[in-house]
């Protein structure tokens, strides 16, 4: 597919989307401190009243989305690709996951369009253990200044 001018606007506006203010702090919660177990963590939240069940549906819905226009023609994928890497990590900390989640809310498709772009990725499986592995680390530095200041 050829890129086209309302490619690179649609881009723009999902990394605007990705600016405001509240889906930055959803965003800096689903990196550092969104830390599910299970697929039944993830339900749970979803369920729940609590302002991270919001953020929780911000960032996963933005990138489903996201990957919906990309999949069904309505952006580039290569520029998408060559642009953006921040819904692979979602994915990763997601994937260990979405068969349970999935089952558990009897929605088969339930981040299906995430996943069917993700799992294009060339050499996908090194890279979302390598997000793994970083999202590890995030979480790691934010608990390291908490449990310094317990000392």
């Amino acid at each position: 597919m050829e890129t086209k001018p309302l490619d690179v606007i649609a881009i723009l506006k999902l990394y605007e989307l990705r600016s405001e203010k509240l889906m930055r702090e959803a965003r800096a919660w689903f990196f550092t401190e969104f830390t599910p177990q299970s697929g039944k963590d993830i339900v749970r939240l979803l369920l729940s009243s609590e302002r991270e069940s919001a953020f929780y549906r911000m960032v996963v819905s933005h990138w489903d989305v996201a990957a919906s226009f990309v999949n069904n023609g309505g952006i580039d994928e290569k520029l998408f690709l060559e642009g953006n890497t921040e819904h692979l990590a979602v994915f990763a900390k997601l994937q260990p996951f979405i068969n349970e989640v999935r089952e558990t809310i009897g929605e088969p498709d339930y981040l299906s369009q995430l996943e069917r772009l993700v799992m294009r990725v060339p050499n996908i499986e090194k890279k979302l253990e390598n997000r793994r592995r970083l999202l590890e680390r995030w979480a790691q530095s934010r608990e390291a200044p908490e449990e310094s200041g317990r000392k």
